[in-house]
């Protein structure tokens, strides 16, 4: 009998122990729903009508149609192509070069090493905004700096941000000496993290300097590495959307106009929402993919020290 009596209060204090986490959950959860997923089912719903949204206007069903014109469009196809040019040009600026100078920097003094990191580090914590200005003063054709040091040494002057072979390298050298910084910091964290005992037994062998960065410093900094590649291929194209935006507008003549700029054209420009909302979609389904394929190769090919 008094069993049976404590059963019901077990399965109470059982059933509340199941939706206590539930509940602690519960914030992020709403916030994830609201914030991310019902955007992201909305745009998907946008995609099939033809909206300039405005309250007032109606929203006109025009199935695949939206998809039909992108497709159909050059500036589609020329967006996508300097979208990969921005991802193979953001890569030894956001990986190699900072990948370099962590190793680099990390046997120097460690004054000289704050200093030299310290350097590379400022031009992260300057506003887009404010560096776009900033470098459209400075590559000005007629009175910038850099122009005027060309002139200086008996060279025709540059259009870098009005010749359609150089803006868009233009856009990509300023987006990458924007990340140096950050990618440094990452990849010099992850070098002092090395177990110090892995370098003195190396040492210990005989392994010269290159031959312990070789052996020892890169394999354990791959998965590092493999992450930064894998942000810079997803997010190196919407990170030069700043400096597109202030810099050239898309121009000249589209050089400098990748995917991100593209659906904010559609979507904030020409009011299109149906046409931006295909884009969206377009682009999540092209990068989500993407990123599938990556992270199963960050899983395979890195190299931890356990």
């Amino acid at each position: 009998m008094a069993i049976a009596a404590h059963a019901p209060t077990r399965l109470r204090r059982i059933s509340k122990a199941r939706w206590v986490p539930w509940l602690y959950l519960a914030p992020a959860l709403i916030t994830l729903v609201v914030w991310i997923y019902w955007p992201l089912v909305d745009a998907v719903r946008l995609s099939f009508f033809q909206w300039n949204m405005l309250p007032n206007s109606p929203q006109t069903f025009v199935g695949w149609e939206n998809y039909q014109r992108i497709f159909a469009l050059p500036k589609f196809w020329q967006a996508l192509r300097n979208t990969g040019v921005y991802i193979l040009g953001l890569l030894p600026l956001a990986v190699l070069i900072p990948l370099a100078i962590a190793i680099y920097t990390h046997d120097l003094p460690e004054r000289s090493r704050n200093i030299y990191r310290a350097i590379i580090f400022v031009p992260m914590i300057i506003a887009p905004v404010v560096a776009a200005a900033v470098w459209r003063w400075l590559l000005d054709p007629a009175y910038g700096l850099a122009n005027q040091a060309i002139k200086g040494v008996g060279l025709d002057p540059v259009k870098f941000l009005s010749d359609p072979d150089v803006a868009i390298w233009t856009v990509i050298a300023i987006t990458g000496w924007k990340l140096m910084g950050f990618s440094t910091l990452i990849l010099s964290a992850a070098n002092a993290n090395i177990n110090p005992t892995l370098i003195e037994a190396a040492r210990m062998d005989g392994a010269g300097k290159w031959e312990i960065i070789r052996d020892v410093r890169l394999p354990l900094l791959s998965s590092t590495v493999l992450f930064l590649v894998v942000m810079t291929i997803l997010l190196g194209a919407q990170w030069s959307f700043t400096y597109i935006n202030v810099l050239t507008g898309g121009g000249p003549l589209g050089a400098t106009t990748n995917i991100y700029y593209l659906l904010w054209d559609f979507g904030f420009s020409t009011m299109s929402v149906g046409w931006g909302s295909a884009s969206a979609v377009i682009l999540f389904l092209g990068f989500g993919v993407l990123a599938f394929v990556l992270f199963r190769l960050i899983d395979r090919y890195s190299f931890h020290d356990n």
